[in-house]
């Protein structure tokens, strides 16, 4: 197949993707007053942990908090009968009101801990993030560049950057909550993602090597490079979302949403090292020919 010669068809794609999540994050600020459904770690709140004199469900619990529009919390057995909930700023009276509806309603316990997240933590959490992939683009050009060439380290960053804001923009549409699990899952995807990539860029680095001979041009190493590859890196995603999808079917609620950004990640990181990091890898090597 004729990956290099296509690409025209697959950066189509990617950018319409692209623009789907740019342009649901500019509706959703516009109508909503936030671009994505940031939780209690990014705009502060309130954490209350209970201890219950039975073991209760996080569903129980769930069905308490709707009463007061605060089913969407996170809700954590932090214990036996130990209960961690994570909701949006309460005020005093409200606070005690729903504690002691958990209690009346679950058979009684007690409060243990009862904390306010303060906006300015969620700003710090915000700057550690975005700090965070900035750290880790680097590092990857770094080590891109020191085994490959700088060449190869622009087109496997910009295939990352490429994963981030799908994902980002699909999980905004969606309005699913963002917390600090969805940036772990954002840099596990870059990780799953840029192995993809190295895979593939090894194979070109040895297919130059020994098919130089035969003059073949790069975009046919290229070709013969992915093609060589593919079976390799469609089972590896299959195995990989074959558990993530068993997380996101039968994990708890904490969870799933870690597991749907890492679904919709994987495919996206998949996706981008065949037909975006190397599509632009032969671009770039073309312009430097030409340059040169």
């Amino acid at each position: 197949m004729d990956f290099v010669g296509k690409r025209r068809i697959w950066f189509i794609i990617s950018t319409l993707l692209i623009v789907l999540g740019v342009g649901t994050m500019i509706v959703n600020g516009t109508s909503r007053g936030r671009i994505m459904n940031f939780g209690v770690d990014f705009t502060g709140g309130t954490l209350l942990t209970l201890r219950f004199q039975r073991p209760v469900t996080v569903h129980e619990v769930r069905e308490v908090l709707a009463k007061y529009d605060l089913e969407q919390s996170v809700i954590q057995k932090t214990g036996k009968n130990d209960i961690s909930i994570r909701c949006e700023p309460l005020d005093n009276e409200v606070r005690v009101k729903i504690i002691e509806d958990l209690k009346g309603s679950l058979g009684g316990g007690e409060l243990l801990e009862a904390d306010v997240i303060g906006p300015v933590i969620g700003r710090e959490l915000r700057t550690q993030a975005i700090w965070a992939l900035i750290v880790a683009s680097i590092g990857i050009i770094v080590y891109v560049s020191f085994r490959f060439e700088f060449n190869y380290a622009v087109a496997a960053v910009i295939a990352l950057y490429h994963d981030a804001i799908i994902t980002t923009g699909i999980i905004s549409l969606l309005w699913r909550e963002v917390n600090t699990p969805f940036v772990a899952a954002i840099l596990t995807i870059m990780g799953y993602s840029i192995n993809d990539t190295i895979v593939i860029f090894d194979r070109i680095r040895e297919n130059i090597k020994r098919l130089g001979a035969a003059k073949k041009n790069f975009a046919e190493i290229v070709n013969i490079s992915i093609s060589q590859t593919l079976t390799r890196s469609i089972n590896t995603v299959l195995t990989t979302m074959f558990m993530v999808i068993c997380l996101l079917l039968f994990g708890g609620s904490t969870i799933k949403d870690f597991a749907l950004v890492l679904l919709i990640g994987f495919l996206c990181g998949t996706y981008s090292s065949i037909f975006v990091a190397s599509p632009l890898l032969t671009l770039f090597k073309r312009r430097q020919k030409k340059l040169s």
